[in-house]
């Protein structure tokens, strides 16, 4: 389902929901109130980029664990990218919990909205955009990217649209041990210490820290857990697990 512009595609396909008749997908030409992860605004040229919700019913995935949600659609996202630029020995990520990074440069983020009854998701709602065809990003995002910018070249929208979905119920039929054996090798900074700082949780948007911040230890990801926490490996060895928002990459 295409509509022109539209204030967010999640709350619109909420609004589908509510009134009993939702379809697949829900993708626009621009929002006038797109949201990112935590609060965080999108940036995006009317026309060039892809901002669309999923519907993804949890009777058809492998797990119905809130975080398994996550996991799925930036699998399917991440799978779809590559494939679209051949990339060999790609430094397209997934950094925690679901951005996708082009080496250190975010070319999509997601955001899941879990319908819950009990502990398991009756459905999911994955917002996404991704950077397709901008090139000139002037929000004062610190570090956005395109496929254009990496490929130099242009892309259908309607196409990536049908590439994603084809994806996502890819994705949805794999067995939940492929699914995340695939999201862990592709973490964002996956191998080596790298620089992290401690947050207080606050409603106050996540953002990445700038080298110049205080409080900053070095350690590698041991694993991404179910829960959706992040386990750490200090460089004295101490392990450390945090929530979303409770930690921030230092880039």
């Amino acid at each position: 389902m295409y509509i022109p512009r539209t204030n967010s595609t999640n709350t619109l396909m909420r609004e589908l929901i509510a009134a009993g008749n939702p379809p697949e997908f829900i993708y626009t030409g621009f929002q006038t109130a797109g949201r990112g992860q935590a609060g965080n605004g999108w940036e995006s040229e009317e026309g060039k980029n892809l901002l669309c919700s999923i519907l993804v019913e949890s009777r058809k995935t492998k797990d119905k664990r809130p975080f398994y949600l996550n996991v799925l659609v930036s699998v399917a996202v991440h799978r779809m990218i590559n494939c679209q630029l051949s990339i060999v020995n790609s430094p397209l990520t997934i950094k925690w919990p679901n951005d996708i990074y082009w080496q250190n440069k975010k070319i999509a983020g997601i955001l899941v909205e879990n319908a819950i009854v009990g502990n398991e998701v009756q459905y999911s709602i994955a917002g996404i955009g991704l950077n397709v065809n901008q090139t000139e990003f002037v929000s004062g995002a610190p570090n956005p990217v395109s496929m254009k910018q990496i490929s130099g070249t242009d892309f259908e929208v309607d196409r990536i649209m049908e590439q994603l979905i084809a994806e996502v119920r890819r994705v949805e039929a794999m067995e939940r041990e492929e699914v995340w054996a695939y999201y862990q090798a592709h973490l964002y900074r996956r191998e080596g210490f790298w620089p992290f700082v401690e947050r207080e949780v606050s409603v106050v948007p996540t953002m990445n820290a700038g080298a110049e911040t205080e409080g900053q230890f070095l350690a590698r990801i041991e694993e991404v857990l179910p829960t959706g926490e992040i386990v750490l490996r200090d460089q004295e060895g101490k392990q450390r697990k945090y929530h979303f928002k409770q930690i921030r990459y230092v880039l």
